[in-house]
């Protein structure tokens, strides 16, 4: 039987799957597919990283190393929902539900000191920041708004903020000194294994990384982030906001970056936070209390110490809040800050949203106010920055004109800098870093003082090749002309141009226009055809797809939940992507409060069809193409009809949109004539189904209104949250009579 593995993972999305799936099933059923489960959720990942030392009736497989596996091989047909990458917050978070529902897990040790603390602590540190993402991407990146999608946003376009030429928004960015101008690459001529050592000014050597292998043809970076630089960057720009009256923000990228972008978090911490630091620093540190978990971190972990130090670093945190810049707030009613946690304010969503709210982020009075995006490697600032040039000339950018901004990405084998958790440091003392190869040679070297950041990356040659051609597929196939944003001057750009030169001279690209130009470039070169409806495909490597698959389509469709995310694996599977998941947490606080979930599962219709599609030419299934047709003619339908989920209490949610979903699927499958007996089969179906449109609206919307209980947030009971996520007994009982229908 023909395979599809859709994936469990955290908040909203995994709410949605509990309604989703047994439709799913049911249709799939008719055509002889079996759809199975994994559990890659952050509780899911926790349990598995301890199997060993659990109970036996508290263990569970690991799920992500199979899918890893699975991955690799030509059978694999994987549907990916959003999953948590976790920060330390939320890490500790999640261990101390899974203990409170009885899983005898340790804590998270700050400052592991025994071997089975630092056991515990390298366990956890597998789990936390983007540890299923580099496991599942066997492939390079294909993300593309459908037709549909893009054709509703132009009919029904969502609300853009007005822009004016006074705006004082604008982003900061280092001008030396950090990762962008301290990189170094090479490009291993054979395979090797290679070692990254730190060597003492007296010459005392220190291993930090040890048996890095590497293929022939894989470009190889190092590079530095010095922290004196950083912080003397951040105390410039917090006196700037103040002088310029504007918001102080920072953008990082703290959950998939989850080693150096929490370090430089805590930084940023510590500049906003002068007095605090210098007051309680030593206190805040024996506590355990790190800067690099945020402000609410400290603000909650005081509560444990004496009165005295409690009132007092409230006191200082409140000067400091009073001496500097106004400062951007996540959540202006509950007091939270920019800078209480990490993983709260993530750079490819939060610049997006601020460009689209007329470059303006919320202030502490709960108003939109001009602010300093603060983001402190100037890799790919500069593509934020020509934005909000662009829009301070020109005004916003129209959704019912403007062009669509595909984007083929390099992310296939942990390319770039999103496969360098297990490379990067934060030094204890100065001297050199080194990068040797297997005979002893020095291949990069860094002069390095206590505090710095290092960090190494690789990208294999294989998955560049496979880019490439991926990319002129893509432009021969769409007729868009294809840009490669690549800077040649910077030392990972310059050997990737020289590969993708090479490797362009290879394929077949007459009378198509592609052409290399660098970020900014890149920026402004696009947006300017954006704004004459034309359409154009970015050619990115790992971090800049992460950024560009947000930016584009938040400003085109709203959201880039709604994006058609497809990865082929380099050994012939398919690994199918449901969009982004940043607005899962407050989705699930909404339903918890009001019973009512506002996700979007467009993501999940988009990717089941191209799972369904590829599943009919692998497994020689015909009727899987007849139902991934006649899902994405459903989906247009839907779109059409306004039957997403709304924003408001009283209307169509998550559940409902489902619901509309099914009806449409099964009146396609009854109207088509390709397969007969599956036609046949959904006559009484899709009949049924619209002559209880009204009763099953009913029931769906007569829950809603009130809280609900799920029983857990990062665990929730299974029960209880397929009783709140499937309160339609009379569309419940269709769905079985579905896979009894053939």
């Amino acid at each position: 039987m023909a395979r599809i593995i859709y994936t469990h993972t955290d908040e909203a999305p995994m709410l949605a799957t509990a309604s989703f799936l047994p439709i799913l099933e049911a249709f799939s059923t008719t055509a002889g597919i079996d759809v199975a489960t994994r559990d890659i959720s952050l509780a899911g990942r926790i349990v598995a990283a301890f199997g060993d030392l659990l109970p036996e009736d508290q263990r569970e497989a690991d799920a992500l190393a199979e899918l890893g596996d699975l991955a690799k091989s030509p059978e694999a047909n994987i549907i990916k929902l959003p999953n948590i990458s976790a920060s330390v917050p939320q890490l500790k978070a999640a261990i101390a539900e899974l203990q409170g529902q009885g899983i005898d897990l340790p804590d998270y040790p700050d400052n592991p000191e025994t071997e089975a603390e630092k056991d515990a602590r390298a366990r956890y540190d597998a789990v936390k920041g983007s540890a299923v993402n580099p496991v599942l991407r066997e492939g390079n990146s294909d993300r593309r708004a459908p037709l549909a999608v893009k054709n509703f946003a132009r009919t029904h376009p969502h609300r853009m903020g007005a822009w004016s030429a006074d705006s004082r928004t604008r982003v900061a960015t280092m001008d030396g000194q950090d990762f962008r101008d301290s990189e170094q690459s090479v490009v291993l001529e054979e395979e090797d294994t290679l070692s990254i050592l730190h060597v003492a000014a007296d010459g005392a050597e220190t291993v930090l990384k040890a048996e890095l292998p590497v293929l022939a043809g894989e470009v190889v970076d190092s590079t530095v982030l010095h922290a004196a630089a950083l912080d003397a960057f951040l105390q410039e720009q917090i006196a700037a906001a103040k002088a310029d009256g504007v918001l102080f923000s920072v953008h990082l990228k703290a959950t998939m970056m989850k080693v150096s972008d929490p370090i430089i978090f805590g930084h940023v911490v510590r500049a906003f936070f002068p007095t605090l630091f210098t007051q309680y620093g030593d206190v805040l540190a024996e506590a355990g209390l790190s800067a690099n978990n945020g402000l609410a971190g400290i603000l909650s972990g005081v509560e444990a110490l004496d009165e005295a130090t409690r009132e007092g670093v409230k006191a200082a945190v409140a000067q400091d809040l009073a001496d500097g810049p106004a400062l951007a707030m996540v959540n202006s009613a509950k007091g939270i800050t920019n800078l209480h946690v990490p993983s709260d304010v993530i750079v490819d969503a939060s610049m997006p949203a601020m460009i689209r709210t007329s470059g303006h982020m919320w202030n502490a009075d709960d108003a939109e106010q001009d602010t300093l995006a603060v983001i402190p490697d100037s890799s790919y600032a500069g593509v934020y920055q020509a934005t909000i040039e662009d829009c301070q000339a020109n005004g916003a950018f129209d959704p019912t004109t403007m062009g669509t901004v595909p984007n083929v990405g390099l992310m296939a084998q942990k390319a770039e800098e999103y496969g360098s958790h297990d490379k990067t440091f934060e030094l204890d003392a100065a001297g050199k870093v080194e990068v040797r190869d297997a005979s002893g040679a020095v291949l990069m070297s860094h002069d390095v003082e206590a505090g710095d950041i290092f960090r190494a990356c690789q990208a294999k040659d294989a998955p560049i090749r496979d880019w490439v051609q991926l990319a002129v597929r893509r432009s021969r196939l769409s007729g868009m002309p294809a840009v490669f944003w690549l800077d040649e001057s910077r030392a990972h750009d310059r050997n990737l141009i020289a590969k993708v030169e090479a490797y362009l001279a290879e394929e077949d690209t007459e009378g198509l226009d592609i052409r290399i130009l660098n970020p900014v470039a890149a920026t402004k070169h696009t947006l300017e055809r954006v704004r004459r409806g034309e359409d154009t495909i970015s050619v990115t490597g790992n971090v800049l797809r992460d950024y560009l698959t947000d930016l584009f389509p938040i400003m085109e469709l709203g959201t880039s939940a709604k994006m058609l995310s497809v990865v082929p694996l380099m050994a012939g599977g398919g690994l199918f992507e449901t969009g982004a998941g940043g607005s899962a947490p407050k989705h699930v606080q909404q339903l918890v409060e009001e019973n009512y979930l506002r996700w979007d599962s467009l993501g999940e219709f988009l990717a089941l069809a191209e799972s369904l599609r590829h599943l009919s030419r692998t497994a020689d299934n015909p009727r899987a193409a007849v139902l991934a047709d006649a899902l994405d003619r459903a989906t247009e339908t839907l779109l059409n009809a306004d039957q997403s989920p709304q924003r408001k209490l009283g209307t169509i949610d998550n559940r409902g949109s489902h619901f509309y979903l099914a009806l449409h699927w099964a009146q396609e499958l009854a109207q088509q004539s390709e397969d007969k007996e599956l036609q046949a089969a959904f006559v009484p179906i899709a009949k049924e189904l619209t002559e209880g449109e009204e009763t099953i609206a009913a029931e769906l919307l007569a829950v809603q209104g009130s809280p609900a209980d799920i029983g857990g947030y990062y665990r929730p009971d299974p029960e209880k949250v397929a009783a709140v996520m499937r309160p339609s007994a009379t569309f419940n009982r269709i769905l079985e009579e579905i896979a009894a229908a053939l």
